[in-house]
């Protein structure tokens, strides 16, 4: 379990990654909403990114992803706490910064959460960027595949584990 602490330092809520067992198909659960938390207005760690001072914030889909880059370095990491991007959230980073990388997970939710994404950043006059991470490859540098044949798929926390804060970088600055 993670706090939701809100852009004032306060709790609101909690949130966490289902790491085995049945989470009903979810991978991330969070506190329902509560007169306090409404989920379409927050974004986690925005408490601590909004001090960054750099020109643009990595926006993540789970509390997991965001806690990997900060302890990498990427201090302006934020998560929309699941798919469900908001015009409210891309409010909130508005106040912050004028540009904004999607660093979605490259599942199936996570690429039609970013095309949702995108429209709502643009019209809330951010400027996007889509930070694409390569499969997973093994220690020669194959690509290796799941039992569909498909291309294994890497989330950032994943990515920052296997090929570390220096590679990131490189993909972030591209």
């Amino acid at each position: 379990m993670l706090p939701v602490v809100d852009t004032r330092g306060d709790v609101v809520a909690f949130g966490s990654r289902v790491l085995r067992g049945d989470g009903g198909g979810r991978k991330y659960m969070n506190s329902p909403d509560t007169p306090v938390y409404n989920k379409s207005r927050v974004l986690y760690a925005m408490n601590l990114a909004k001090q960054t001072k750099a020109d643009k914030f990595i926006l993540c889909e789970g509390n997991v992803d965001v806690i990997a880059l900060h302890q990498a370095g990427f201090d302006s990491a934020v998560a929309s706490c699941g798919t469900a991007f908001t015009a409210e959230q891309a409010k909130l980073l508005s106040k912050y910064t004028k540009e904004v990388v999607i660093c979605y997970d490259a599942d199936a939710a996570g690429q039609k959460a970013t095309e949702k994404a995108i429209d709502i950043l643009k019209q809330n006059g951010l400027n996007v960027r889509v930070l694409r991470l390569p499969p997973r490859r093994d220690a020669q540098g194959r690509i290796l595949y799941d039992s569909e044949g498909r291309p294994q798929k890497v989330d950032p926390d994943d990515f920052l584990r296997i090929n570390g804060p220096e590679a990131f970088r490189a993909l972030l600055d591209k």
